[in-house]
Formats: structure tokens, C-alpha cells, sequence
């Protein structure tokens, strides 16, 4: 018995670590892109700064999940749970929103193509709210639940990534590195499968799947003459 509960506990401590450092990064990648002086605000529009808490909620859910389960406090665990449903669900749809309303306001970065950023935007969006829709259907198997759940994340890790690599100089290419930096955060979690569990988990391999389907999607949706003729209409191009 003693052993099974010191094996839950570093279980959690491993998932509380990772929830960690993801939002380490990407609180980190933001910041520092607005300590740079690449944005300003005071003028960025108000939903720009409502999707911006709406995931700093988000990144501290994720943190203090964990933590709730380890403490053995299931009630608040599962309360926190459904607002996280719905929180994600908002950001789902908040994160669709500023990608349009960025497109009609020339808010777009200047190294992204407008049909480029339509895909990004939207595909990113629904597959965050996708993986965490399949996150909470599998809430009582904890195994998928915890690594979907990280995945989500993981899925939307590009925009802190875009604020660090050097993007200008990757255009039209800009995927493979996003992906490989993607599929790395997910081999952490593949080598903590293999080392708890002998193999690597079925979920961790679905995430890693989705990754790549992402990162290939978005680039074949972009040259797609209809979203090509929305993201002009929308760029007023």
C-alpha cells in the first residue's frame, strides 16, 4: 500500500512539473516578445486581452489540477474540471474570434500569409477544444485523461514559439520546427511512459499523431482556394 501511494505521488508530481514548465514557457515567450518592444497593450483591443487571461486561467488550472488530486481533494478536482470544460470551450471560440478580427484589423503578423493565419488560427482553436473535449469524455480514465490534457497544450504551444524562434527567416516553413519542438515536449511524457510504465502510452502516441496532423493540416488548408478567397476577403486583399 505504501508503495502504491508513493508511485501516485510521484505521478502527480511528474504531471504538476509538466504543467509547470509549460506555462513557465509560455507565459516566458509572451513576456518577453512585449519586454522587446514587438507589441504595444495599451493599443492591442480588449479581446487580445481577454483571450490572454482567458489562458493564463487556463496554464494555472493545469497546475493546480494535479495538486487537487494529490491532496486527495476529488470534489474541488472535479469542480475545477467543468470549468475548465467550459473555459476551454471559450477559448476555443475566443481564439477563432481574435484570428478573424485580427485578419479584418491588419493585426496579423506581416511573416504570415492572411490564408496562412486563417488556418492557423482556426485549426489550432478547435483542435485545443477537441483534445480537451476528448480529455474530459475520458475524466474517469485517468491515464488518457492526464496526457490529453497536457496535449491540448501542448497543440497550442505555437504562439509562444512564435514570439521565440525567428520566424521572418523560417516562412513557408515555419511548421517543421514548431512540430519538432512540439513532438520533443511530447517525447518527455513518451519517457516517462516508458520509465513508469514500460512502453509508451496509446494517449501519448495520439497526441504526438495530433501534433503532426495539426502542423499538416494547417499548411494544406492555407493554399486551399476557399480559405485563400475568405482570408483575402477578410485581409481586404
Amino acid at each position: 500500500m505504501v508503495g502504491t501511494v508513493g508511485g501516485a505521488a510521484r505521478a502527480e508530481l511528474f504531471w504538476h512539473r509538466m504543467a509547470i514548465g509549460l506555462a513557465i514557457f509560455i507565459v516566458f515567450g509572451f513576456l518577453q516578445f512585449a519586454l522587446r518592444g514587438f507589441v504595444d497593450p495599451v493599443a492591442a483591443p480588449f479581446w487580445v486581452h481577454l483571450h490572454g487571461v482567458a489562458m493564463l486561467a487556463w496554464l494555472a488550472l493545469l497546475i493546480a489540477q494535479p495538486t487537487l488530486v494529490s491532496r486527495d481533494n476529488l470534489a474541488l478536482h472535479r469542480k475545477l474540471g467543468w470549468a475548465g470544460a467550459a473555459l476551454a470551450i471559450f477559448i476555443t471560440c475566443l481564439g477563432i474570434f481574435t484570428g478573424v478580427a485580427s485578419l479584418l484589423l491588419h493585426r496579423f503578423p506581416p511573416f504570415f500569409s492572411p490564408p496562412y493565419f486563417l488556418a492557423l488560427t482556426v485549426v489550432e482553436s478547435l483542435a485545443f477544444g477537441a483534445v480537451v473535449w476528448a480529455a474530459v469524455r475520458r475524466r474517469h480514465r485517468t491515464a488518457w485523461h492526464r496526457r490529453l490534457m497536457i496535449g491540448a497544450t501542448i497543440v497550442i504551444l505555437e504562439p509562444a514559439l512564435g514570439r521565440l524562434l525567428p520566424m521572418p527567416l523560417m516562412i513557408g516553413w515555419s511548421d517543421i520546427p514548431v512540430g519538432l519542438i512540439q513532438l520533443a515536449v511530447v517525447g518527455i511524457v513518451a519517457l516517462y511512459d516508458r520509465r513508469t510504465l514500460g512502453r509508451v502510452h496509446p494517449a501519448t502516441k495520439a497526441v504526438a499523431a495530433i501534433v503532426v496532423a495539426v502542423r499538416v493540416t494547417i499548411y494544406l488548408l492555407s493554399m486551399t482556394p476557399p480559405v485563400v478567397a475568405l482570408a483575402e476577403k477578410l485581409a481586404g486583399g
